[in-house]
């Protein structure tokens, strides 16, 4: 595998998010009192939470809320079980609330910063950049904090495109940046429809990220006839593009 251009997630890729989102909601949620002391673990409502995210968060990607409907949205589903009701202004400053104890939590997957430095020195060196779902001023918030900024050549966000992953669009459209064709990127995703395949179907190579090592028998068989590769680590990336 030879490419000039190397294409990254964000969340769950380089920036640890699901990791960020625990322990931010932890957080937050033993500092709310009583009221929330109760009932189930922390365990079980980080769970709960990342679960309204993705629901809610899919629900914006898909046009039915919009950026902050969604947050507004999983605060309303987080405190129902309380008995708490909120309106629309207080979900928004309930969640503009945790928000802050999950920045405070915002950090890199440890295996991205000695993933970028080994493609600094890779024979081919390719150009890296960011696609990803979401708003682009919030992630590029997120790159920013965590010292991404001056490694990512162009950051393509959903929110300002117009067309979320897995459309060929947002693909395409990030190499036309580059000005490469798609059979000369690369694009590394910890999810396996809208990162791997998707970018496999643009008529890029794809990668799956597979942290967690949970690839079905099936998923490994679509893999291969689309030609996507699975690594479970960011660190197998640079091996893999000799």
């Amino acid at each position: 595998m030879n490419t000039p251009v190397a294409l990254f997630d964000l969340d769950d890729t380089l920036f640890a998010h699901r990791a960020s989102v625990d322990r931010g909601i932890r957080n937050y949620r033993r500092s709310l009192g009583p009221t929330f002391a109760g009932g189930p673990d922390d365990a079980t409502e980080s769970e709960r939470w990342t679960a309204l995210e993705e629901f809610h968060y899919h629900r914006y990607l898909s046009g039915e809320l919009t950026f902050e409907g969604q947050r507004q949205a999983r605060a309303h589903s987080f405190v129902e079980p309380y008995g708490v009701t909120l309106q629309d202004h207080e979900a928004s400053e309930w969640f503009d609330t945790y928000f802050e104890a999950y920045r405070a939590a915002w950090h890199l997957h440890d295996d991205t910063i000695a993933c970028l430095d080994a493609l600094t020195t890779h024979p081919t060196a390719p150009r890296v950049g960011i696609i990803t779902n979401g708003e682009l001023d919030f992630q590029t918030r997120k790159v920013e904090t965590v010292g991404l900024t001056h490694r990512i050549e162009h950051l393509v966000a959903s929110g300002e495109f117009g067309y979320t992953k897995p459309d060929p669009r947002i693909f395409h459209h990030t190499c036309e940046l580059f000005g490469v064709a798609p059979a000369d990127a690369v694009y590394i995703g910890d999810r396996f429809a809208t990162d791997a395949l998707g970018a496999a179907d643009a008529g890029l190579t794809g990668v799956w990220l597979d942290r967690g090592r949970s690839a079905t028998a099936e998923q490994v068989d679509q893999a291969q006839a689309a030609r996507v590769s699975i690594i479970h680590s960011l660190t197998e990336l640079p091996a893999l593009l000799t």
